[in-house]
């Protein structure tokens, strides 16, 4: 399909099912702790989606059996929460979820320590956010896709670390997934010119060893083929005339880093 413009009305609900999607995280994040089960994630998280009279993106999303995809430690993407699989104190959970607002969508991740952990899985967490937006500085109108997916590719190799190259971000709107993709790493062509009204999904996924993942055999989980830690940040950004908007991310929570 082309990449959509948005009209001020989907940008008005895209911009409220960001907001709701920004406070299901919140509350997400505040709930983790070590004993949790990967299901009480996700029950616990489609409870909160369906309680802002939202939509869970992901559920039954070709064929994806839940509403939030909960990731532990190796584990990239698209983790089934499960009864069994137990969080325990020092693990990272990434935890991917959309939310669909009268027709239109919004998508995050977030990637959050359970308890206290190493120091080393720490710096990845801040910097996979990091790469985020130093990749969205560049999210302006007038500038190329590729500038955004270079960025975000040269912030986290300054760290040693492994970009993922089998999974992109994605256009969004009233579809979960539309063009244009959005690669977290350089290509040889300059891709789009950004315009605005445009509306992204921006989704650094950044291992502690290579960028190399295989598919689990669930056909889903997506995990490091070195077994390293893997992080994910995510946010729906809409291109301006200016500074691009995270719909996503509640404005207190701010869109600074420390280098």
């Amino acid at each position: 399909m082309p990449v959509t413009v948005k009209s001020e009305r989907e940008i008005a609900l895209m911009r409220e099912a960001g907001r709701i999607l920004a406070s299901v995280h919140e509350q997400l994040g505040k709930a983790l702790r070590p004993g949790m089960s990967t299901f009480e994630v996700d029950r616990l998280g489609e409870e909160l989606i369906r309680g802002y009279g939202c939509v869970p993106s992901f559920k039954n999303y070709n064929g994806y059996p839940a509403s939030i995809c909960v990731s532990v430690n190796s584990e990239v993407v698209h983790g089934i929460p499960s009864r069994r699989r137990i969080l325990r104190e020092g693990d990272i959970v990434s935890l991917d979820a959309g939310v669909i607002w009268k027709g239109y969508h919004s998508d995050a991740a977030r990637t959050h320590m359970v308890g206290k952990g190493s120091a080393e899985a720490e710096r990845l967490i801040r910097v996979t956010r990091e790469s985020f937006f130093v990749g969205i500085r560049q999210a302006r109108a007038g500038n190329h896709l590729n500038d955004i997916s270079s960025a975000i590719q040269a912030y986290a190799e300054s760290y040693g670390y492994g970009v993922v190259r089998a999974l992109v971000g994605h256009g969004i709107g009233s579809h979960l997934h539309e063009d244009p993709e959005i690669p977290n790493f350089s290509q040889k062509k300059k891709g789009i010119r950004l315009t605005p009204g445009m509306t992204l999904a921006v989704e650094p996924m950044i291992n502690i060893g290579t960028w190399d993942v295989r598919w689990l055999k669930d056909g889903w989980t997506v995990v490091t083929k070195d077994g390293s830690l893997s992080a994910h940040y995510e946010n729906t950004i809409l291109i301006t005339d200016g500074e691009p908007e995270i719909l996503s991310l509640r404005k207190k929570d701010g869109d600074s880093h420390e280098d």
